[in-house]
């Protein structure tokens, strides 16, 4: 089991959970973040310092949000734009920094120019 981060992280990419990830398992793509689920611990840091209520424990996350389960697993196991691999698991995210890629449910997601 894992931690993901759902929708309303899209376009919002506060940080506060990376800087709180012990194991630095929070990855950044273009306009959302995304959580390893292969180095992912479980320790939940993460969940509460986030300012939109955007990570769920991967049994919790809401039935409308269902899809960022496997959506974040899918950023590290399918070949971004740009990308001449899959990302996979490079072993932390401060070694590969801003990905300036998403997958394809967040990057078709309607822009929010409120937050």
């Amino acid at each position: 089991m894992t931690y993901v981060i759902a929708e309303p992280c899209i376009d919002v990419l506060d940080r506060s959970c990376v800087e709180e990830c012990p194991v630095d398992c929070i990855y950044e793509g273009d306009r959302a973040l995304y959580i390893h689920p292969d180095e992912c611990v479980d320790c939940g840091a993460c969940e509460p310092v986030c300012p939109v209520e955007a990570i769920y424990y991967e049994d919790d996350v809401p039935e409308a949000w269902s899809v960022f389960t496997a959506d974040n697993a899918r950023f590290f196991t399918e070949t971004l734009p740009g990308a001449s691999a899959p990302l996979s698991s490079p072993g932390g995210a401060a070694k590969v920094g801003r990905l300036g890629a998403d997958t394809s449910l967040v990057a078709e997601h309607p822009r929010r120019d409120d937050r």
